[in-house]
């Protein structure tokens, strides 16, 4: 009789025990799932999971506003991957000349275009962003070809820059969506993710070499919202408010981007109210590392005829409340034949990330490197292309 009264009150224990500990998992999931959506004052926004570029939520994300600033992004992007780090870059007067440059860049200065980009991406010198339009193109209308160019690679289909700044123009517009894809972008490269990401520097310029100037970030979410990565900031009396922000919390890295706040520090305000939302709706699931993913194409006019492709990054399925990691599935959305050279590390192709069937977000598959040549096999694929695009 003792012994059944002790099973029964340890078995009351247990259920006790593992009611307590199931209970804040579901008080959790119950509050994330009764969220309510954002109320902010910008008139568009859109937020995105950084790995996937999948959407978590939006308004009126396109809608065609001024970038403003943000433009800055894009410019920043193709200075970092277009000029070495150490190039000098000299200050026209047409740089000089331009309104608001807070670095206080003068005609006839140099800097090198690591501390140019750098002081340009951190206080948004609008002179900067001239200076290198200048070194790369040599002019502005030059550069915003580039721009442009980059712009449709990279699907911003609703985007059309004129100038490398942002400063106020009919022609130069974009979307949210468009300036997420762009930031999701740019925040892969190392370089300008460790700009973007930093409250504080000093800019030393080439000549005088006794000018350096202490610089502070004006995106004023650094250092003062959890997990905070970035991006940038932009503001003109017509654009409103305009951000491209990123934080990062548990392995979950989210990116915003809004526009037409309409005061200057109503966009960090908003900012904050769509990644707390954004962060109490989304975990990550782990599913294929990028070493297991591997699959080849055919190779024409190179040493050898198929090169390995791989991700650029492990492939992980944010889940949006109570979502499934099976309901995602991978599909490979790549040439059959590349043409030679390769670059290491260069995108080829896409995994195109779907769930319950409908695309979600993708990672760009990569190539190893294949030097442009002859050899038996690509000569092959060559002859053979039509063939071997059908199969």
């Amino acid at each position: 009789m003792e012994v059944c009264l002790f099973r029964r009150i340890l078995a009351g224990v247990l259920t006790l025990c593992l009611l307590m500990i199931q209970l804040p998992v579901s008080i959790a999931q119950g509050a994330a799932e009764n969220v309510p959506e954002p109320q902010i004052t910008a008139k568009a926004a859109i937020l995105i999971e950084a790995s996937t570029g999948r959407v978590i939520w939006e308004k009126n994300a396109d809608e065609q506003h001024y970038p403003a600033s943000t433009t800055k992004m894009m410019t920043g992007i193709l200075g970092i991957e277009n000029l070495p780090p150490h190039a000098e870059v000299f200050i026209s007067p047409n740089a000089a000349a331009t309104e608001d440059c807070p670095l206080d860049i003068h005609a006839g200065e140099r800097l090198t275009a690591d501390e140019l980009i750098t002081g340009m991406l951190m206080v948004s010198d609008n002179g900067a962003a001239v200076a290198v339009a200048e070194q790369l193109d040599g002019s502005v209308g030059a550069f915003a070809k580039r721009m442009n160019a980059k712009a449709q690679e990279l699907g911003m289909d609703h985007t059309h820059f004129v100038n490398p700044n942002g400063l106020p123009n009919s022609n130069h517009y974009s979307t949210v969506r468009d300036m997420a894809k762009l930031a999701r972008y740019a925040m892969e490269d190392k370089k300008f993710r460790d700009i973007v990401g930093q409250k504080n520097r000093m800019i030393n310029w080439l000549f005088p070499k006794t000018k350096h100037l202490a610089v502070e970030n004006t995106n004023k979410l650094l250092g003062h919202y959890e997990g905070m990565t970035g991006i940038k900031t932009g503001w003109t009396q017509i654009s409103g408010g305009c951000l491209a922000a990123s934080a990062k919390r548990n392995g979950v890295e989210l990116i915003v981007v809004l526009m037409q706040a309409p005061a200057p520090d109503d966009r960090f305000s908003d900012a904050r109210k769509i990644l707390d939302y954004g962060f109490s709706q989304v975990r990550m699931v782990k599913g294929l590392s990028k070493d297991r993913v591997k699959c080849t194409a055919w190779v024409k006019g190179g040493t050898q005829a198929t090169v390995n492709l791989h991700p650029v990054s492990d492939i992980n399925y944010p889940l949006i409340g109570n979502e499934a990691a099976e309901h995602y599935t991978l599909e490979y959305d790549v040439p059959k034949v590349l043409s030679a050279p390769l670059k290491e590390g260069e995108p080829v192709g896409r995994i195109v990330i779907k769930y319950d069937g409908s695309p979600v977000g993708n990672v760009d598959l990569a190539a190893d490197k294949v030097q442009k040549g002859f050899s038996l096999g690509s000569w092959l694929v060559n002859v053979f292309e039509g063939i071997l695009k059908r199969v």
